[in-house]
C-alpha cells in the first residue's frame, strides 16, 4: 500500500475532482453509451458539497475524493474516485473501511449507486454492500451498519 491520507475538501478542489471523474468514469460511460465530455464534469460541479467531501492524497499528491452525504434514512457514499495510479494499491479499500467504521459507530445505513458493470461493484460487495435495485445504467446498493461483536448478546465464557 502507498502512503496516503485524506483531508477535508474545499471549493478550490472542484475542478480537479471534476477532471478525475471524467477520467475514471469514461470507459464505463462509453460502454453504457452515456459519455458526454461536458456533462460528466458538470454533474460533479453541480453536486459538489465540500462540507461532506474529502480529498484523498497518495504519496503527497492528489489521488481522489469521496463524499459521505447525510440523508433522511441513510448516508450516501458518493463521488468516490481514485486516480488510476492509486488504484489496486489498497487505498480505496482503506478509505472505504474508515468511512464505514464511522457509519457503524453511528448505526447508519449507507447507500450508493455504481455504474452497471463497473469493477467498483466488487469492492462494495467485499465491504458488505448488497444490490437493492438496478436500472439500465446504475446499480443501487445498500449496507446495514455492522454490529460490534461486544454488543452482540450471547453466551459468555466461563472460568
Amino acid at each position: 500500500m502507498v502512503d496516503w491520507g485524506i483531508r477535508p475538501a474545499s471549493e478550490t478542489d472542484v475542478e480537479a475532482v471534476a477532471e478525475l471523474r471524467a477520467v475514471v468514469l469514461r470507459a464505463d460511460l462509453v460502454r453504457l453509451g452515456r459519455y458526454d465530455e461536458h456533462r460528466v464534469r458538470q454533474r460533479l460541479r453541480d453536486g459538489f458539497a465540500p462540507a461532506h467531501t474529502w480529498v484523498i492524497e497518495a504519496s503527497g499528491a492528489f489521488a481522489g475524493c469521496v463524499s459521505l452525504r447525510p440523508a433522511e434514512d441513510a448516508h450516501w457514499l458518493e463521488h468516490f474516485y481514485l486516480a488510476p495510479h492509486a488504484q489496486g494499491r489498497g487505498v480505496g479499500g482503506a478509505v472505504l473501511r474508515g468511512l464505514l467504521e464511522r457509519c457503524d459507530r453511528d448505526g447508519a445505513l449507507v447507500r450508493l449507486n455504481v455504474l452497471r458493470g463497473s469493477p467498483a461493484h466488487r469492492l462494495y460487495e467485499r465491504h458488505g454492500f448488497s444490490v437493492e435495485t438496478e436500472d439500465a445504467v446504475d446499480v443501487f446498493m445498500v449496507r446495514e451498519p455492522a454490529v460490534a461483536a461486544a454488543a452482540v448478546p450471547g453466551p459468555r465464557p466461563t472460568r
